[in-house]
């Protein structure tokens, strides 16, 4: 089965995104310039992304490969093991960036945060460490409130007698390591079932990619076979009229040439 994110439809997509970033997108190749990624990452670490270099007006490609150099930098800060499609994406082609507006979307929904996306396009990230320190203080209060003493250098536990807080010591720790090791193995299941989900996800989303791309030719793509394909490819949602808008131009190719035929002396 394939991950449930990639079925997510465009107008879903551009709904959200329009709603967390205050945007009014109408199309996902909109977003092809890679400075609406840049900030759903922002959304998602605020001060991550050194937001005064990304460029919201960029409309060559050249500008549009500095988004995503950007992009890709927190990427690797993030240590987010997701290739980037740049030529494609920058093409502005509407299969490739919906599904890397999905996969991003997916990621994204993870982690909430109260953020403001004007403020940040206009003070371009200059009010929050780019280090991320916002995200690290967090961490640190979450860690302290689980050790309370362990500021001031004190175990958790103080006992005044030494056997029986060394009895109970062993025991939590014996519970405490079967518990990682429980919470290791579910890790390890959970990832190599993603492993397998993306890589079926690539299969078929590469055979729609090459069916796009056959549709697309110059010499193929008024042919009304061609014509019915990208109705479906390009569907804004999953529907049935899709699928019965594609069947409608063969029959009518077909009534065509049946009509040319009888007329043929």
């Amino acid at each position: 089965m394939m991950d449930s994110a990639y079925f997510v439809g465009r107008n879903e997509i551009l709904t959200w995104i329009n709603a967390r970033l205050q945007l009014n997108l109408s199309r996902v190749e909109e977003a092809a310039s890679g400075a609406v990624q840049c900030q759903m990452l922002d959304m998602t670490y605020p001060g991550v992304v050194p937001m005064h270099k990304v460029n919201f007006d960029a409309k060559t490609e050249y500008d549009m490969i500095q988004n995503y150099k950007v992009l890709q930098e927190v990427f690797n800060k993030l240590k987010i093991d997701k290739h980037i499609e740049v030529n494609k994406l920058v093409k502005g082609r509407p299969l490739d960036n919906l599904e890397f507006l999905q996969w991003l979307k997916r990621y994204c929904d993870s982690i909430n945060w109260n953020y403001n996306p004007v403020e940040r396009r206009i003070k371009g990230g200059k009010d929050r460490n780019p280090k991320g320190s916002h995200k690290c203080s967090k961490s640190l209060q979450a860690n302290n409130s689980h050790n309370p003493g362990s500021a001031d250098g004190m175990g958790p536990h103080k006992t005044s007698g030494p056997k029986q807080g060394k009895t109970s010591a062993v025991a939590a720790g014996a519970n405490s390591s079967e518990e990682i090791q429980a919470l290791s193995k579910e890790i390890m299941d959970l990832k190599l079932s993603v492993d397998l989900l993306e890589k079926e996800r690539d299969f078929y989303f590469g055979k729609l990619r090459d069916i796009e791309i056959l549709c697309q030719a110059p010499e193929l793509e008024h042919l009304p076979m061609a014509v019915a394909i990208k109705k479906i490819l390009y569907a804004a949602d999953a529907k049935d009229s899709a699928l019965a808008e594609a069947q409608e131009v063969v029959t009518q190719s077909v009534d065509v040439g049946e009509n040319d035929g009888e007329n043929d002396p």
